[in-house]
């Protein structure tokens, strides 16, 4: 996964796939969804990314955090 944020546009996107968009839908509150050609999300915009605090300017800090599943 990428995450890249677009201070001109205030734009945080997560690209899930390097697949290319075929389609996609926006969602209420500024998220929009872009699916691959087999259906599955390929990226995700939020818009405003600033106004919602999702990212202050100047400092962008990224944590990832992964669970360790047990059989």
């Amino acid at each position: 996964m990428k995450i890249k944020y677009g201070a001109d546009a205030d734009i945080l996107m997560l690209i899930l796939r390097d697949d290319p968009p075929v389609d996609s839908i926006e969602e209420p509150e500024g998220i929009i969804i872009s699916y691959g050609e087999d259906g599955s999300p390929v990226s995700i915009e939020l818009l405003n990314a600033s106004i919602r605090n999702l990212v202050q300017p100047g400092e962008v800090n990224i944590t990832v955090q992964t669970e360790t599943v047990t059989a």
